[in-house]
């Protein structure tokens, strides 16, 4: 017996990455530099929708130091050294602020 379902119109809620997030990104990579940030790399999800992973770079290791990832409505920070989850935050600001306190946590503007 062949039985169709419906297709689903559960749609997952995913923090999406937008322009605010990388000039905020930006401006938090150059106010960092004098507290060790050295480069980020932003890897776009494979399907082509949203954002797999921000990578930061401390002066003080060759390989990517954190990793900041959507997961649900939250931003997870991942200690990328020790491959360790650190915590969770409601923004992505927050996230970064975690990492170095170089701007006022919620300093971007509303989009």
């Amino acid at each position: 017996m062949n039985h169709q379902f419906p297709a689903s119109n559960v749609i997952p809620l995913r923090q999406g990455f937008l322009p605010r997030h990388y000039e905020y990104l930006m401006r938090w990579l150059e106010a960092g530099t004098c507290m060790g940030l050295c480069d980020v790399d932003v890897a776009s999800a494979e399907d082509g929708e949203g954002i797999e992973h921000v990578l930061v770079w401390v002066r003080e290791n060759a390989d990517p130091a954190y990793m900041i990832q959507p997961e649900g409505m939250r931003w997870v920070l991942i200690d990328q050294l020790r491959e360790r989850r650190l915590s969770s935050y409601r923004s992505f600001e927050a996230a970064l602020y975690a990492i170095r306190p170089v701007l006022s946590c919620g300093a971007t503007a509303a989009a």
